[in-house]
């Protein structure tokens, strides 16, 4: 996905996120670099990882965060993994940006 763990596609944003399921909070922790170099975005939720709960419990943190509806993030890939792929339907562009910024990486 390149330097950033988000990417703008044709339809709005692609982003890569790890994510800690029972993580005392639900917040987005900034950006993380793995051992193989790639970049993404780090996430916690106080949903358990069991039924899906937390993985909609991601969803709603990012559409939250990014200030968009619920329905315009939908998970792609990662369902049972840690490190997922989140598609955000909208303008890329203004979705990268807000997500840099919430991120703490400069625009």
């Amino acid at each position: 996905m390149g330097g950033e763990p988000w990417r703008v596609s044709a339809t709005g944003l692609e982003v890569r996120v790890r994510l800690t399921p029972r993580g005392g909070r639900d917040a987005v922790d900034g950006v993380e670099t793995l051992s193989d170099g790639s970049r993404v975005l780090k996430a916690r939720v106080r949903a358990v990882p069991e039924g899906g709960a937390a993985n909609d419990a991601l969803c709603r943190l990012v559409a939250a965060a990014l200030r968009c509806p619920g329905r315009a993030v939908t998970m792609s890939a990662g369902h049972a993994a840690r490190l997922k792929t989140l598609r955000v339907d909208g303008d890329g562009p203004a979705l990268a940006a807000s997500l840099a910024r919430l991120a703490g990486d400069p625009a």
